[in-house]
């Protein structure tokens, strides 16, 4: 999949754990868990806007693009 979800990374570096996380975001644990892992199929803009607020960090932080080896051109 060549969108990389850095989930994990920024939580880890802001030392909040996934519940907490969930209780800030009012979603479910399990949901905030299907982000980390990267699969999800989407994320409302709300959603990541949300993120980034409680983790005070940029979309690009938690997003990444890998692109396919048949695409490096």
């Amino acid at each position: 999949m060549p969108i990389i979800v850095n989930l994990d990374v920024m939580m880890a570096k802001r030392k909040i754990g996934v519940n907490e996380l969930a209780a800030k975001l009012g979603i479910t644990a399990a949901n905030v868990s299907i982000l980390k892992t990267g699969k999800a199929k989407a994320i409302r803009f709300s959603t990541l806007e949300a993120i980034c607020e409680i983790l005070h960090c940029q979309p690009g932080d938690i997003l990444e693009h890998q692109p396919t080896p048949s695409s490096q051109t």
